[in-house]
């Protein structure tokens, strides 16, 4: 392995994690003192380690980083024999051998983001979920069985839809698009109908919040044929009722939620329900909540969302969904709009801007009907004017993100 591919192996693992070299220097000595190897390394140490320069870790630190990173020694670019490693020793028998150590560490990584991404700050996210995603890319390039490289383009292919959402909440439209398109190209070719299901999805996702419902729609119906068997089915015939909503057809709402809440209903319970790529039982709350508030039932959409806020909140008050309890904020906001509750309604409508975690389209979209309504009852009340403004400086966060 030439020097700058095992540069760029260590300095991707580290990145993936979002740790700086201070922050790898500590992993390892803490790493270290639990396998009962005092050994400690320096920020140098680090950086000619990233650089390809020796002398490179001894037999001792190879452990101690196999550990750290759950891969072989081979895959970090050093060889796990004598107390040095020389530049001259060839190991590429063993560098392109992706193997089943590297394929669980894989599996575990994109596991523990998906699971990550109701409520860690998506740019945090993105930049490791974009680490993994290039360190996979660099095996898919290396010699592999046919077994292998259809499981690396699969993880590929869940990076890519991972990251597609978080590129869509950060407002990145068109980065957001290609991400999905290029997870969609990976379902077709590996023949994995989950991933084309949920590369639907998402195309119905996008498509709502830019207010392109009939194609939300035609989205969400094209997802059906591959989703047969896949949890996603569900969330397809959610998107489907909501399009339906704001088409104004609330018999194929009732349709739709109907459908989807029996396949919910025949579906284990997750063992964790906060994965991305899982439907989680306790969001179809937060569908039924969405469809009634577009339809006027006001009562049912109220209910719907005091749920969700219960169920997003943590027993300490701190929120585990911030992006569900938000919708639910601005929902409540409606109901109370429309029955003439406008403290009550701002109150909601300023409160669903406030956490950090954030998807801007989706807010956007539902902070927007709030709008309407505030305008269209009381257009020259303070409050009114107020949340106007808040909403429009959220409106210009989401227009940069599309420039940039």
């Amino acid at each position: 392995m030439a020097d700058t591919d095992r540069e760029s192996t260590l300095w991707t693992l580290r990145k993936a994690r979002g740790w700086t070299q201070q922050d790898l220097v500590d992993q390892f000595q803490e790493t270290a003192a639990r396998l009962g190897r005092p050994i400690g390394i320096s920020l140098r140490t680090v950086s000619r380690w990233e650089s390809g320069n020796p002398p490179w870790p001894n037999v001792e630190a190879q452990r101690v980083l196999e550990k750290l990173f759950c891969l072989p020694i081979s895959q970090l670019g050093f060889v796990a024999t004598g107390d040095t490693v020389s530049p001259s020793v060839p190991a590429k028998a063993e560098q392109s051998d992706v193997g089943p150590a590297t394929m669980d560490s894989l599996h575990q990584a994109v596991d523990q983001l998906c699971r990550e991404y109701p409520s860690a700050a998506s740019d945090t996210l993105h930049q490791q979920a974009r680490g993994w995603l290039n360190y996979t890319t660099r095996l898919l390039h290396g010699r592999t069985t046919l077994a292998e490289h259809r499981e690396l383009l699969v993880i590929v292919g869940w990076l890519f839809l991972l990251c597609g959402c978080l590129e869509h909440d950060m407002g990145q439209r068109r980065t957001a698009e290609l991400s999905r398109a290029a997870a969609a190209r990976i379902g077709a070719e590996t023949g994995h109908g989950e991933i084309t299901a949920w590369s639907w999805e998402m195309a119905a996702w996008f498509a709502l919040t830019q207010e392109r419902y009939g194609d939300a729609l035609a989205a969400a119906q094209a997802g059906r044929r591959p989703a047969s068997g896949h949890s996603v089915a569900v969330q397809l015939l959610a998107q489907e009722a909501k399009a339906h909503a704001r088409m104004g057809s609330p018999i194929d709402v009732r349709k739709a939620l109907d459908h989807g809440r029996g396949l919910l209903d025949r579906l284990p319970r997750p063992a964790h329900p906060e994965h991305h790529f899982v439907i989680d039982p306790d969001k179809w709350d937060f569908y039924e909540m969405d469809a009634y508030r577009l339809l006027g039932d006001d009562a049912r959409a109220g209910a719907h969302a005091a749920e969700v806020i219960r169920l997003g909140t943590r027993a300490d008050g701190t929120t585990r969904s911030p992006m569900r309890v938000a919708e639910a904020r601005l929902t409540l906001g409606v109901g109370s709009a429309r029955s003439g509750e406008l403290e009550e309604a701002v109150d909601n409508g300023m409160a669903a801007f406030e956490p950090a975690r954030k998807s801007l389209p989706s807010l956007l979209l539902v902070g927007s009907e709030l709008d309407a309504e505030l305008q269209a009852r009381y257009p020259r009340e303070v409050a009114t004017r107020d949340y106007r403004e808040h909403l429009r400086a959220l409106a210009t966060v989401a227009r940069r993100a599309l420039e940039a």
